[in-house]
């Protein structure tokens, strides 16, 4: 293994780059997009007025 040809450690690199990018490929596209909903929720803002 020390003196492993220049072939066998581009392999293995393409071997380990490939099975990095599947893995996180499958895990970017597991999830589904939440649907955005039409209805707007209104913002109820309570203007309080004081009298001193």
């Amino acid at each position: 293994m020390p003196q492993m040809m220049p072939m066998e450690w581009t392999m293995l690199y393409i071997t380990f780059l490939a099975t990095f990018l599947m893995f996180n490929i499958m895990n970017y596209f597991a999830q589904s997009p939440n649907k955005q909903k039409e209805t707007k929720k209104a913002i109820n803002i309570n203007k309080t007025i004081w009298k001193w």
